[in-house]
């Protein structure tokens, strides 16, 4: 598993500006980070909706999903007045935080110019009740379709809560 690390990205949703982790108040003991392909993922946009959705399951387990999408600030703020997110959603301009978080890259150069390859998604909990905060879960997609559901990422923190 990776492991935490502390980052500061342009916030265009709800939160901090700029964000990190630890801007983050203390009842936010989970931190969902949802690492998106690209501004054009359909799977993206409609799994940053289903957990938009779903904000309150998040809350009422001290979690706050933050989804990080690796293209410009510009990108981002449209994708926040499309989907009105009532979470953060950063922008990862140079994909450091991405890469620092190892998001799959399928076919590494080639993957830039292809939907099929390039960046994979990628679900990554923190876990606020250490210090220094740990990685509770990981999650690799492999293609563009492999993402945990809502309801997996809602029992992962339900079992994360549990132990």
């Amino acid at each position: 598993m990776p492991e935490v690390r502390e980052f500061s990205l342009p916030n265009v949703g709800p939160g901090p500006d700029p964000f990190t982790l630890d801007a983050l108040p203390e009842s936010a003991t989970f931190v969902v980070l949802l690492f998106q392909r690209d501004y054009y993922c359909t799977n993206c946009r409609s799994q940053v909706q289903a957990v938009a959705d779903r904000i309150d399951d998040f809350r009422a387990r001290d979690a706050t999903p933050v989804s990080i999408l690796p293209e410009s600030v510009e990108r981002a703020d449209a994708w926040q007045e499309r989907y009105e997110l009532p979470y953060p959603l950063l922008a990862d301009p140079d994909a450091a935080v991405s890469d620092d978080y190892d998001q799959p890259v399928r076919f590494g150069f080639l993957g830039r110019f292809s939907d099929f390859l390039g960046r994979m998604p990628e679900v990554v909990i923190v876990d606020r009740r250490t210090e220094p905060p740990s990685v509770g879960y990981v999650h690799q997609g492999r293609s563009t379709f492999d993402r945990p559901s809502v309801d997996d990422l809602l029992g992962e923190l339900d079992a994360l809560r549990e132990a």
